[in-house]
């Protein structure tokens, strides 16, 4: 069998120059740890999805994800391969993330947090 036609057998998915996950986790309001969800994170993610289906970039994918473990800063979200944490609190935000970093290769500094470990 040829690679290609292996490669279909298989769907090996595609590799990405940015993929990016984001923290769907939905706590209680009153929960000690906090959440992404309840720091208003579904209305940011569904337009950083729609942002990036309508840019038609294939190379870049969203992946939804469970808590990140970073959770009163949330909404948060991560991009690989370059590892950098976000924290974006506004449509315009993401609009920002998407067109400068995803699309045109640029870091947003003042979103970015670099978690504790």
């Amino acid at each position: 069998m040829s690679e290609a036609a292996e490669s279909e057998v298989l769907d090996i998915p595609q590799v990405y120059t940015h993929h990016v996950f984001c923290c769907f986790t939905q706590r209680p309001p009153q929960h000690p740890r906090g959440s992404c969800g309840a720091n208003g994170a579904a209305p940011l993610w569904d337009r950083l999805a729609k942002k990036l289906e309508a840019s038609g970039r294939r190379d870049i994918a969203m992946t939804s994800a469970g808590c990140l473990s970073f959770c009163q800063a949330g909404p948060i979200m991560v991009v690989y391969p370059q590892g950098i944490w976000y924290t974006p609190k506004s449509p315009e935000d993401i609009d920002e993330i998407v067109t400068s970093h995803l699309l045109g290769g640029k870091p947003v500094e003042r979103l970015i947090i670099v978690p504790r470990i």
